[in-house]
């Protein structure tokens, strides 16, 4: 018994670190691909607009995928699920390394959003049913990690003279996860052989038993919505900062890059320091959600270049822990096994706001000029607290629930 327990321990930890290191890869291309278009479109002749044609093309692979998600996992297993999404981006970013053209790069780009809804839908779900919440967060750092050492790896690449070279790197390091996480799937699989039959265990009451069709239907909408604004939200402050900071506040490129490395840098290092010392869920939605609407109205406001830019930083830093958060508190809301599909769509509708909030700014800004920002991310982040309360007031959490 001693040595089935040594056993499950290490095939757990292994099991953590690959997760860890896969969110890295995910974040590493979404890094990438902004840095190395510039040379990109140069190699194809492609117009700068194009960088929305491959997100928008991702973004569909990814929504599409994610409404699967939940009984791949159960046909499949988190292990074998990763490892095809491994293989997928693999194949895809060989094609970006060795494209003529771009028609090739929007051709794989739905095999990379099938991989990248995937692996955040795959491995968010597995996660948040452990109700995990430190590792939740230790997983989302990762994936800052990974957008942050993106743009190094790029332009090491084209230092060398191209930029396909960073995207061989991605396929190498895609193929080394999608192989470990077979070896991963081997491991768990002559665990279970080998472990002891379990006991039975009565299904414990879902906190959603009992609620009518309508009222199930509009948590999970409004839990979606919440995930769309969220997501809109912090990747269009993220995007759009840079063309702020240099087209509105007139900063030079140095300092625009390390404006635009405060706001990723703090989404990250708050994300590892929640994990390090756990808040309870909700607080972390409430309070961030909160302080976020009030550095939106700073940005807005602009009471000096400084102070706006700081406010950007916060902005990063408040928004950190709520995605993770608001993940973990769909099984407290749902019960696990209603969780184990719509945590899925949730990343799916996260995908679709990521991109296509960013996309909706962009027509703003060019409709009026890059002022629009400030109003448009106060709104974004008002919309956003009101979601929650909503989604609250229909399935509403004790404070102390989904504490981990």
């Amino acid at each position: 018994m001693g040595e089935q327990r040594r056993r499950a321990g290490i095939a757990s930890r292994s099991s953590d670190l690959l997760s860890l290191g896969s969110f890295v890869f995910l974040g590493l291309p979404d890094g990438m691909l902004g840095t190395a278009w510039p040379s990109m479109r140069a190699t194809f002749g492609a117009p700068v607009g194009d960088l929305g044609l491959i997100l928008l093309i991702s973004t569909i692979g990814s929504v599409l995928v994610t409404a699967v998600v939940g009984p791949l996992i159960r046909r499949l297993g988190v292990p074998a699920l990763l490892a095809v999404a491994g293989f997928l981006a693999a194949a895809a970013y060989a094609g970006y390394a060795a494209a003529p053209g771009l028609g090739l790069v929007l051709g794989v780009s739905v095999l990379l959003g099938i991989s990248a809804g995937s692996m955040d839908g795959g491995l968010n779900t597995a996660i948040a049913l452990t109700g995990r919440q430190r590792l939740l967060n230790l997983l989302h750092g990762a994936y800052g990690v990974g957008t942050a050492i993106g743009p190094l790896v790029v332009t090491a690449a084209i230092l060398t003279g191209s930029w396909r070279p960073a995207y061989l790197v991605q396929v190498a390091l895609d193929l080394v996860m999608g192989g470990l996480w077979l070896r991963q799937r081997r491991r768990d699989r002559a665990l279970a052989a080998t472990a002891p039959p379990a006991e039975p265990v009565a299904p414990s009451p879902r906190p959603s038993d009992g609620w009518s069709r309508r009222r199930y239907t509009g948590v999970v909408i409004t839990g979606m919505s919440v995930f769309f604004v969220y997501t809109g939200l912090e990747v269009g402050a993220g995007q759009w900062e840079a063309s702020f900071c240099r087209g509105y506040l007139h900063l030079s490129a140095g300092v625009t890059g390390l404006a635009a490395f405060g706001y990723w840098g703090a989404l990250t290092a708050v994300r590892i320091g929640l994990a390090l010392r756990p808040v309870r869920p909700k607080a972390v939605v409430r309070w961030g959600s909160g302080i976020g609407v009030l550095a939106c109205a700073v940005i807005w406001w602009q009471p000096g270049v400084a102070v706006t830019v700081a406010a950007f930083a916060v902005l990063g830093g408040a928004l950190a822990g709520v995605f993770p958060a608001l993940i973990a508190l769909t099984p407290v809301r749902l019960g696990a096994q209603r969780a184990h599909n719509v945590i899925a769509w949730q990343v799916g509708a996260a995908a679709a706001g990521g991109a296509g909030v960013s996309a909706i700014i962009g027509l703003l800004i060019g409709a009026t000029s890059l002022a629009v920002l400030g109003p448009a991310i106060t709104v974004l982040a008002l919309i956003l607290v009101a979601a929650e309360l909503i989604l609250d007031h229909l399935a509403p959490v004790a404070p102390q629930e989904g504490a981990h």
